[in-house]
Protein backbone atom coordinates (compact mmCIF):
# COMPACT_ATOMS: atom_id res chain seq x y z
CA UNK A 1 0.00 0.00 0.00
CA UNK A 2 1.62 3.27 -1.14
CA UNK A 3 2.17 5.52 1.92
CA UNK A 4 0.06 8.77 2.03
CA UNK A 5 1.30 12.25 1.27
CA UNK A 6 0.81 14.50 4.08
CA UNK A 7 1.84 17.80 4.79
CA UNK A 8 4.62 16.59 7.64
CA UNK A 9 5.96 14.39 5.46
CA UNK A 10 6.42 17.34 2.60
CA UNK A 11 8.15 19.47 4.87
CA UNK A 12 10.05 16.45 6.04
CA UNK A 13 11.31 16.35 2.41
CA UNK A 14 11.77 19.99 2.37
CA UNK A 15 13.89 19.85 5.69
CA UNK A 16 15.90 16.86 4.70
CA UNK A 17 16.82 19.33 1.45
CA UNK A 18 17.48 22.30 3.45
CA UNK A 19 19.78 21.42 6.02
CA UNK A 20 21.87 19.75 2.98
CA UNK A 21 21.75 23.18 1.36
CA UNK A 22 22.32 24.99 4.61
CA UNK A 23 25.18 23.23 6.94
CA UNK A 24 25.49 25.40 9.23
CA UNK A 25 22.64 27.34 10.41
CA UNK A 26 22.91 30.19 13.07
CA UNK A 27 20.75 32.40 14.98
CA UNK A 28 21.40 35.56 17.48
CA UNK A 29 21.61 33.98 20.94
CA UNK A 30 19.19 35.01 23.07
CA UNK A 31 19.23 33.35 26.91
CA UNK A 32 15.42 34.84 27.12
CA UNK A 33 14.19 32.72 23.47
CA UNK A 34 15.49 29.50 24.04
CA UNK A 35 14.26 26.76 21.16
CA UNK A 36 14.45 22.85 21.66
CA UNK A 37 16.06 23.46 17.95
CA UNK A 38 19.85 24.91 19.67
CA UNK A 39 22.62 22.86 19.72
CA UNK A 40 26.07 22.89 21.23
CA UNK A 41 26.73 26.40 23.55
CA UNK A 42 26.77 29.87 21.94
CA UNK A 43 30.01 31.02 20.09
CA UNK A 44 30.92 34.90 19.38
CA UNK A 45 31.28 35.16 15.61
CA UNK A 46 34.05 37.29 13.68
CA UNK A 47 31.94 40.43 14.32
CA UNK A 48 31.40 40.18 17.69
CA UNK A 49 27.84 38.76 17.83
CA UNK A 50 26.56 35.77 20.16
CA UNK A 51 24.88 32.81 18.17
CA UNK A 52 23.80 29.88 18.42
CA UNK A 53 23.46 26.50 15.56
CA UNK A 54 20.14 25.59 15.66
CA UNK A 55 18.57 23.11 13.37
CA UNK A 56 14.58 22.40 12.73
CA UNK A 57 13.45 19.67 15.56
CA UNK A 58 10.66 17.29 14.87
CA UNK A 59 8.44 17.88 17.67
CA UNK A 60 7.37 14.33 19.38
CA UNK A 61 3.67 12.78 18.88
CA UNK A 62 2.53 14.19 22.72
CA UNK A 63 4.54 17.61 21.78
CA UNK A 64 2.17 17.74 18.62
CA UNK A 65 0.02 20.09 20.26
CA UNK A 66 0.95 23.57 19.20
CA UNK A 67 -1.99 25.84 21.15
CA UNK A 68 -3.64 26.26 18.11
CA UNK A 69 -6.60 25.18 19.64
CA UNK A 70 -6.87 28.58 21.28
CA UNK A 71 -6.80 30.34 18.30
CA UNK A 72 -9.87 28.21 17.72
CA UNK A 73 -11.61 28.81 20.43
CA UNK A 74 -10.76 32.63 19.98
CA UNK A 75 -12.33 32.79 16.61
CA UNK A 76 -15.00 30.09 17.29
CA UNK A 77 -14.09 28.50 14.48
CA UNK A 78 -12.14 24.98 13.30
CA UNK A 79 -8.76 25.82 11.30
CA UNK A 80 -8.18 23.87 8.40
CA UNK A 81 -6.28 20.50 9.40
CA UNK A 82 -3.12 21.30 6.85
CA UNK A 83 -2.91 24.17 9.00
CA UNK A 84 -2.72 22.23 12.61
CA UNK A 85 -0.50 20.04 11.28
CA UNK A 86 1.87 22.45 9.65
CA UNK A 87 2.65 23.81 12.62
CA UNK A 88 2.81 21.05 14.79
CA UNK A 89 5.36 19.12 13.07
CA UNK A 90 8.90 21.04 13.89
CA UNK A 91 10.36 23.53 16.00
CA UNK A 92 12.81 25.89 13.93
CA UNK A 93 13.46 29.21 12.89
CA UNK A 94 12.05 30.65 9.66
CA UNK A 95 12.92 28.43 6.32
CA UNK A 96 14.28 30.26 3.42
CA UNK A 97 13.00 29.25 -0.20
CA UNK A 98 12.06 29.25 -4.06
CA UNK A 99 8.54 28.40 -5.25
CA UNK A 100 7.83 28.69 -8.72
CA UNK A 101 6.16 32.30 -7.95
CA UNK A 102 9.37 33.33 -6.34
CA UNK A 103 11.05 34.01 -2.61
CA UNK A 104 8.75 32.54 0.22
CA UNK A 105 9.96 32.63 3.95
CA UNK A 106 7.79 29.52 5.58
CA UNK A 107 7.02 30.79 9.06
CA UNK A 108 7.67 28.14 11.94
CA UNK A 109 7.37 28.14 15.65
CA UNK A 110 10.47 28.39 17.61
CA UNK A 111 9.49 27.48 21.10
CA UNK A 112 6.49 27.48 23.10
CA UNK A 113 5.95 30.76 23.30
CA UNK A 114 6.39 31.70 20.23
CA UNK A 115 2.59 30.05 19.85
CA UNK A 116 1.40 33.01 21.71
CA UNK A 117 2.92 35.42 19.16
CA UNK A 118 1.58 33.71 16.64
CA UNK A 119 -1.88 33.29 17.63
CA UNK A 120 -1.76 36.87 18.75
CA UNK A 121 -1.02 37.87 15.26
CA UNK A 122 -3.64 35.23 13.68
CA UNK A 123 -6.12 36.33 15.12
CA UNK A 124 -5.43 40.38 14.19
CA UNK A 125 -5.15 38.46 10.34
CA UNK A 126 -8.84 36.95 11.07
CA UNK A 127 -10.69 39.81 12.32
CA UNK A 128 -8.91 41.96 9.56
CA UNK A 129 -10.79 39.35 6.51
CA UNK A 130 -13.85 39.34 8.40
CA UNK A 131 -13.95 43.34 8.27
CA UNK A 132 -13.10 42.30 4.59
CA UNK A 133 -16.41 40.25 4.50
CA UNK A 134 -13.26 37.46 2.84
CA UNK A 135 -13.03 34.13 3.33
CA UNK A 136 -11.02 32.68 6.35
CA UNK A 137 -7.55 32.46 5.87
CA UNK A 138 -4.29 31.20 8.19
CA UNK A 139 -1.22 32.38 6.91
CA UNK A 140 1.80 30.39 7.02
CA UNK A 141 4.40 32.13 5.59
CA UNK A 142 5.55 35.36 3.38
CA UNK A 143 7.28 36.40 0.05
CA UNK A 144 9.95 38.54 -1.54
CA UNK A 145 11.03 41.76 1.08
CA UNK A 146 10.19 43.81 -1.07
CA UNK A 147 6.70 42.95 -1.58
CA UNK A 148 3.72 42.89 0.60
CA UNK A 149 2.08 39.54 -0.52
CA UNK A 150 1.61 36.26 2.00
CA UNK A 151 0.80 33.15 1.53
CA UNK A 152 -1.81 31.70 3.27
CA UNK A 153 -4.49 28.78 3.49
CA UNK A 154 -8.31 29.38 2.90
CA UNK A 155 -9.65 27.51 5.50
CA UNK A 156 -12.83 25.99 3.76
CA UNK A 157 -10.82 24.75 0.41
CA UNK A 158 -7.45 24.30 1.90
CA UNK A 159 -6.12 25.88 -1.18
CA UNK A 160 -2.47 27.49 -0.77
CA UNK A 161 -3.63 31.40 -1.44
CA UNK A 162 -1.73 34.48 -2.07
CA UNK A 163 -3.00 37.48 -0.78
CA UNK A 164 -2.06 41.24 0.04
CA UNK A 165 -3.35 41.68 4.07
CA UNK A 166 -5.84 44.21 4.06
CA UNK A 167 -7.13 43.06 0.52
CA UNK A 168 -10.17 40.75 -0.17
CA UNK A 169 -8.83 39.42 -3.15
CA UNK A 170 -6.87 36.56 -3.11
CA UNK A 171 -4.83 34.63 -5.70
CA UNK A 172 -4.93 30.25 -5.76
CA UNK A 173 -1.64 29.19 -5.87
CA UNK A 174 -2.21 24.95 -4.68
CA UNK A 175 -4.65 23.01 -4.43
CA UNK A 176 -3.31 22.08 -0.71
CA UNK A 177 -0.71 22.70 1.54
CA UNK A 178 1.29 19.59 0.41
CA UNK A 179 1.04 20.00 -3.35
CA UNK A 180 2.48 23.27 -1.96
CA UNK A 181 5.22 22.02 -0.50
CA UNK A 182 6.21 19.56 -3.07
CA UNK A 183 7.33 22.07 -5.51
CA UNK A 184 9.80 24.25 -2.76
CA UNK A 185 13.60 24.16 -3.43
CA UNK A 186 15.93 25.80 -0.49
CA UNK A 187 17.25 29.03 -0.86
CA UNK A 188 20.40 30.52 1.04
CA UNK A 189 19.58 30.81 4.99
CA UNK A 190 21.02 34.32 4.89
CA UNK A 191 17.94 35.70 3.81
CA UNK A 192 16.06 34.71 6.96
CA UNK A 193 16.51 37.47 9.42
CA UNK A 194 15.05 39.93 6.84
CA UNK A 195 12.08 38.37 6.15
CA UNK A 196 11.02 37.12 9.68
CA UNK A 197 11.23 40.67 10.60
CA UNK A 198 8.96 41.60 7.73
CA UNK A 199 6.91 38.41 8.35
CA UNK A 200 6.09 39.55 11.74
CA UNK A 201 5.60 43.49 10.93
CA UNK A 202 3.09 42.53 8.43
CA UNK A 203 1.13 40.21 10.44
CA UNK A 204 1.38 42.82 13.04
CA UNK A 205 -0.04 45.48 10.98
CA UNK A 206 -3.62 43.34 10.82
CA UNK A 207 -4.14 44.17 14.25
CA UNK A 208 -4.70 47.86 13.71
Amino acid sequence: MATSVTVSTELALFIQKYKTENNLLTEVFDPEWRSPCEKEQPIVDQEGVTRIRWSPKKRSAENQENGLTRFEKAIETNIHPDIKEYYGSYWSAGLEANAIQGPVSLILLWNEDDIDRLIENLIGHTIERQRLGAPLTTFFACTDNKSELILSVENKSGNVMLEKPGDKKTETIASSLEAFLSTLKPANASRHPEQMAKTIENSRSCLT
